[in-house]
């Protein structure tokens, strides 16, 4: 299906910029830049991030617009995320007329595009590593305030798995047998820090590395030298933080062709419908945390219906970021009916500051000194999941799950 469904965008990477909506050409019409893989091993990622926006325009549009504006899509491909290709994408966005507006789920992974919109005084919306985001952003927040991060901080990824891993040893009756960790790494700020943390926080609870492996980002063809190693070690807990789905997917199809007696946790790809696509019953039985995940539960009305909503309307789940980007999406709107006037950028940035809503993710607002969505438990959760009979399912914490904790089909001392 995935395969299908880049094949059918294919047209948007041979134009790199195209719009949607034209049918409202004869009204003023804002143009919602949009920062997005169309190729490369993250086009699953950008087919969301262009949902989202899509799905938002036809319901404003639908509704009237707002203050006489009406809405349309432009999109800019950043290819492989590398700062040549994200550089030229914005600059493609920052020289088109009446792009008032700039939304991403991720377009570099260091974040520096935040210094060219704020040289731009482009409002600019994203959901990308926060880290970067905040390094930047904290300098001079006022000088950036255009920048808003729908994502929380990241430092979570690196803390909150021990104690979620601990919860589900006792609830289940495993046993560790050594308390050993494999930490697989890909060469990425993201998925570097991630790994660099977890060591940390592990190593300090007493938790011995026993394999600590980092391999290029980008395709990987083959896990088996690295899997070689942990089959000799027989860790209990493995962690795998390339993000990429493809990626994940070749990981957990060739860790059990002889798979050790281990608990599995991968870093987001699981979240990715591409992910489950390729692995199927496989994968029953991985771990996977999110920070901005969405929350697919009954606990939380506005992901449930947010989500089914999505599967309605595209007849696939998404991940976080097809709704994610809505609700980005709608950020700008509400920002907007406050300001009025399109062209005041400055305007528009503090009305996005100010933002508090209830999202599909948790409640945002935004740290004034960061820019990011503020992560505790009442706004931004870090949730954990597992891959059910091929449905995700939230584990923890319990404000939010829709369901517990399984013991993975492979594990011998269950």
């Amino acid at each position: 299906m995935i395969k299908q469904q880049l094949q059918s965008l294919s047209y948007f990477a041979a134009a790199s910029v195209f719009t949607l909506g034209s049918s409202f050409a004869i009204a003023d019409v804002i143009k919602i830049g949009v920062l997005a893989p169309l190729t490369g091993a993250t086009a699953a990622d950008g087919i969301e991030y262009q949902r989202g926006v899509e799905w938002a325009i036809e319901e404003i549009n639908a509704a009237g617009g707002i203050a006489g504006n009406t809405f349309e899509m432009q999109v800019a491909d950043v290819k492989d995320h590398s700062a040549a290709n994200v550089s030229a994408a914005v600059e493609r966005l920052l020289g088109t007329d009446d792009v008032e507006v700039i939304l991403t789920g991720y377009a570099s992974l260091s974040m520096f595009e935040v210094d060219l919109m704020a040289e731009a005084n482009m409002p600019y919306i994203a959901a990308g590593p926060s880290a970067g985001f905040a390094s930047i952003v904290s300098q001079d927040p006022e000088y950036y305030n255009c920048c808003w991060s729908y994502a929380a901080s990241f430092k979570s990824y690196e803390t909150d798995v021990l104690p979620a891993i601990q919860k589900m040893v006792k609830q289940s009756g495993i046993t560790l047998r050594d308390k050993s960790i494999a930490v697989i790494s890909s060469d990425n700020p993201y998925s570097k820090t991630i790994a660099e943390g977890l060591k940390k926080s592990f190593t300090n609870a007493n938790w011995k590395v026993v394999v600590d492996e980092i391999v290029p980002t980008g395709e990987i063809s083959d896990w088996r030298v690295i899997l070689s190693k942990v089959n000799k070690s027989n860790p209990d807990l493995i962690v795998n933080t390339d993000y990429l789905p493809g990626n994940a997917a070749l990981f957990i199809k060739q860790f059990l062709e002889k798979p050790t007696d281990s608990l599995v946790f991968l870093q987001y790809a699981p979240s990715v419908s591409e992910f489950r696509e390729l692995t199927g019953a496989q994968s029953n039985g991985v771990l996977y945390n999110a920070i901005g995940g969405s929350l697919d539960t009954d606990k939380w009305p506005r992901g449930q219906q947010l989500m089914q909503t999505y599967q309605k309307r595209y007849n696939q789940e998404s991940g976080a970021y097809g709704v994610g980007l809505y609700e980005m999406t709608q950020f700008y709107f509400n920002a907007l009916k406050t300001v009025k006037d399109p062209k005041n950028h400055k305007a528009i940035g503090e009305a996005l500051g100010k933002t508090k809503a209830q999202t599909v993710a948790g409640i945002i607002e935004f740290d004034p000194k960061t820019h990011l969505a503020i992560q505790d438990e009442n706004h931004i959760p870090v949730s954990f999941w597992q891959l059910q009979e091929g449905k995700q399912v939230i584990i923890g914490p319990d404000k939010y799950s829709s369901g517990t904790f399984q013991i993975p089909h492979w594990k011998v001392n269950k």
